[in-house]
């Protein structure tokens, strides 16, 4: 195991005095050696001699999960020294990346992984100049598509090969597409470039202390849900003071924030004008509010504090993606914003567990577990996950779920494409039989034509059956951060850029005279 995130003063002592030639777990840096940047970038060595007692208390001292600096990238562990091996005489520092050298084109690029985005996206994606001709369907009057229908375009389609000296990403087809087509392009040029430099700062080699996430507060301490700065200050978030480092933490943080928004009794989405929640949205989430945050049970660790408490709130995640294989701390996130209560996490999808196969093999299919569920129980003492890889309809014909209840259920889906062509036919079978649970569904969006879309079809699809109970609008927990898509890298999208919600239709008796 390297010595990733040792300090290098403990990490010298210990080869010199203990002579440890095996591997053993990361050692937590001493809070004695100065400040956070010295412990873990600190290359000079102290000749130290550690008795019994103190070795075993240094040993001893593992890093826990929230105190952890995480390392992304090939270059975060590039000079680390194995236990035992010989230390360099001249460690070089770690990160390969500076802040102010994150610019680089996508082919020329010192990461590899980048190196082999830029050859994916020269052989899949397409020149968007509209002298060529259309390559797909049109699906938003934004697309770069619309302008080659506009202008009748007779080329034929071409391949990006030209990268913009100013952004550094495969855009067009030639330097003369881009030279001519340029003041289309300076649009989102500089948004580009931001992506571009985004991406490098993630291979840069350095460590991101804004992967450290919090642990439980006191409940008198109330979380302010009203935009990102406050509330990572009354969640006492280590300070972030760079706008690149913001970017990166509320691209994790994104997903629970998101749902913790609209269901906390603290949600900046109320009734008031303006506040985008209907009368049946306060119905909803009144229930469900009922339930995730208990009242004071009186409840102790021994045994006069037994008390009953109120069955897990199930969150459903459909069609889950890259969010079912976020980091577990940051789902935990979720849980510290309501820490009297019992969060079941589902994760339901085909592509829930893609490229996690190492990490997670799928269990094989028996008459206890069906679908085949991965269960990851033991993340705390009230926060579980289950993953399943398969489409929610087979399951809810199964009767895998029922009964569901308002007060404890709740579906979540992230950028579903409900209205997009090319995912339609999926959510066909599946929202009628949403709407029948008569639980809140929450939607988001990467636009707002792209949650228009989507609410023009449901509505369309189950006239009359549905409940609005949250306007589609921005969402105020969207990522700061710009992705790209590397089979279109003029579309740009911002991870759950917009949130709404509905619900199937609840019809009430009434008594007449």
């Amino acid at each position: 195991m390297q010595s990733g995130y040792t300090c290098q003063r403990c990490l010298s002592s210990l080869r010199r005095a203990v002579g440890i030639s095996s591997t053993i777990r990361h050692v937590r840096p001493s809070p004695a050696h100065g400040d956070l940047q010295r412990r873990y970038y600190s290359a000079t060595t102290k000749k130290t001699t550690l008795n019994p007692t103190q070795q075993r208390r240094t040993l001893a001292s593992v890093e826990s999960p929230n105190d952890r600096a995480v390392a992304i990238g090939p270059g975060a562990l590039k000079h680390a020294t194995p236990f035992g091996a010989n230390e360099p005489s001249e460690r070089p520092e770690r990160a390969f990346l500076k802040p102010t050298n994150l610019f680089h084109s996508f082919s020329d690029s010192p990461a590899p992984g980048i190196r082999r985005r830029a050859a994916f996206m020269k052989s899949h994606a397409y020149c968007p100049h509209p002298d060529h001709r259309q390559t797909r369907a049109v699906f938003s009057p934004q697309d770069p598509e619309a302008r080659k229908a506009a202008n009748n375009s007779t080329h034929p389609p071409a391949f990006v090969n030209f990268e913009c000296p100013d952004c550094g990403i495969p855009v067009y087809c030639s330097e003369k597409h881009w030279m001519d087509d340029y003041e289309s392009h300076s649009e989102i040029c500089d948004t580009l470039r931001q992506a571009n430099e985004d991406d490098h700062d993630l291979h840069s080699g350095r460590y991101f202390a804004e992967f450290r996430y919090p642990g439980p507060q006191i409940e008198e301490i109330l979380p302010n849900m009203t935009n990102w700065d406050t509330y990572l200050y009354t969640r006492e978030y280590n300070a972030i003071n760079e706008e690149r480092s913001m970017r990166q933490a509320t691209r994790l943080l994104t997903y629970p924030v998101t749902i913790a928004s609209v269901v906390h009794e603290l949600s900046p989405y109320n009734i008031r004008a303006g506040g985008r929640l209907t009368v049946e949205g306060l119905k909803s989430l009144s229930a469900l509010r009922y339930t995730i945050h208990p009242p004071l049970s009186g409840g102790g660790p021994d045994v006069k504090g037994l008390r009953l408490s109120a069955p897990p709130v199930r969150i459903f995640i459909l069609g889950a993606r890259a969010e079912s294989s976020l980091p577990r701390d940051v789902w935990i996130q979720l849980e510290y914003l309501f820490p009297r209560a019992l969060i079941h996490l589902i994760f339901i999808g085909p592509e829930s567990m893609t490229n996690r196969d190492a990490e997670f093999p799928l269990p094989e299919r028996t008459a206890r577990n069906p679908f085949g569920g991965i269960v990851e129980d033991r993340l705390s003492n009230h926060t579980k996950i289950t993953t399943f890889v398969e489409y929610y309809h087979t399951m809810h014909k199964a009767n895998y779920f029922q009964p569901y209840d308002p007060y404890f259920d709740c579906f979540v889906l992230f950028h579903p494409g409900l209205g997009h062509p090319a995912s339609v036919h999926e959510w066909e079978e599946t929202l009628p039989q949403l709407l029948e649970t008569k639980v809140p569904i929450i939607c988001t969006g990467y636009t707002e034509w792209d949650m228009q879309r989507d609410k023009r079809w449901v509505e369309e699809k189950m006239a009359g059956e549905v409940d609005m109970l949250l306007e589609p609008g921005e969402n105020r927990f969207r990522s700061l951060r710009w992705d790209l898509n590397d089979l279109d890298p003029t579309d740009l999208t911002c991870g759950n850029w917009g949130v709404w919600a509905f619900r199937g239709k609840r019809y009430e008796t009434t008594m007449k005279d």
